[in-house]
């Protein structure tokens, strides 16, 4: 391990970047994170399903109060057309708050050490070095950088230079987080405290109750994630970016981004193909939010002074539902290197050599996942 603590950059503060960030700080780096959003990212998320690693990495940063506050479906449902249960698994789930986890993670960082209005244009090694180019002309200079800034990673063009491109698979998520009182009866009878699924060509839906914003885990406080995948055509996806007012290369919509005519033409189509309880889901979302899929997995995740965590280096679907947990067992893996003998370039290479194949299965896994459901 560096005889002084290291100089790092994380390039992206979201949750990759803040697992990332909290275990440096914790093991007493001199830790930035670079977040180019200017408002921050709270209420940004929806659900998460609890996996291990994140459970260990809330563990190691003290964050019992946000494991504990999972609410547990009691079963799994399958639904067909018309809303009948075609098939029944009592196996229980937990399911965590996006949002809570975030704050108790942005919580763990000085507020002057998360820099908002910080957007990286490029990243680039300069010796031992490795400097951060931010808008506006500025640099900053570090010991190491990491790159935690998701699926349009700019710091994938240091580690992969010419390969960093994302595949789009054609297919897009809608997905929508519904205060659990605002679900009509009928609605609520069906979906609550259980986890349900819906399949259909080019289309696949499933819902399930995730804690309050602030972690509330009793009956009425709770909030119901819904996430619906639909085909959607490279040329349709333009055009409802650019009707949406984004660039023709946009991957997603925030809450509020949605044309009010949009959704309704979104209500609609939920009311003709799905379930009728999911349909009123759909229907009591009123700013629904919108993620292209894509995929990528890079040729490697580091160089002598970079590394790349999460969906910058390995994009995984989100059928998964182990994006988050691998961002955390990326962090654990590269901080726990971090602390050994090895110097900071042997380090990273062991952690490319460790993270890559874990990386390569699990993408692979949610491709399978996205070509059993005909999307």
């Amino acid at each position: 391990m560096p005889t002084t603590p290291l100089n790092v950059g994380v390039v992206g503060g979201s949750l990759g970047g803040l697992f990332t960030a909290a275990l440096l700080h914790q093991s007493g780096h001199h830790v930035t994170v670079l977040e180019r959003s200017q408002t921050g990212l709270a209420r940004r998320g929806a659900g998460l399903v609890g996996q291990q690693d994140l459970y260990d990495i809330l563990a190691r940063l003290q964050l019992a109060a946000v494991a504990r506050s999972g609410v547990e479906a009691r079963e799994r449902i399958t639904l067909d057309r018309r809303g009948n249960v075609l098939y029944r698994d009592p196996t229980p789930q937990t399911q965590l708050s996006w949002d809570y986890l975030y704050d108790g993670l942005r919580a763990l960082i000085p507020d002057g050490r998360y820099l908002l209005g910080s957007a990286v244009t490029a990243v680039r090694p300069q010796g031992r070095e490795a400097v951060v180019h931010l808008e506006r002309g500025r640099e900053q200079t570090f010991d190491l950088v990491v790159g935690a800034d998701g699926l349009n990673s700019v710091v994938r063009g240091a580690v992969a230079p010419g390969q960093s491109a994302n595949s789009y698979v054609g297919y897009v998520t809608w997905r929508g987080l519904v205060p659990e009182e605002a679900l009509p009866e009928p609605a609520a009878n069906v979906l609550l405290d259980r986890f349900a699924f819906y399949t259909a060509r080019h289309a696949h839906m499933l819902g399930y109750l995730v804690p309050g914003a602030d972690g509330q885990t009793t009956r009425g406080l709770r909030r119901y994630n819904w996430v619906w995948y639909r085909s959607l055509s490279p040329a349709d996806l333009e055009n409802l970016m650019v009707q949406s007012g984004h660039s023709r290369t946009g991957v997603s919509l925030a809450p509020g981004d949605l044309p009010a005519d949009l959704r309704e033409t979104l209500v609609q189509a939920a009311t003709t193909e799905l379930p009728p309880a999911m349909a009123q889901a759909v229907a009591a979302e009123p700013e629904p939010f919108l993620q292209a899929i894509y995929d990528y997995v890079a040729p490697r995740l580091s160089t002598d002074n970079i590394a790349l965590v999460g969906d910058a280096g390995v994009v995984v679907r989100p059928h998964t539902a182990m994006g988050a947990a691998k961002a955390a067992g990326d962090a654990m893996a590269l901080v726990d290197l971090l602390r050994t003998e090895l110097s900071v370039a042997d380090a990273l290479e062991k952690y490319n050599q460790d993270r890559l194949p874990v990386g390569r299965t699990i993408a692979r896994y949610g491709q399978q996942l996205g070509e059993s459901l005909t999307l």
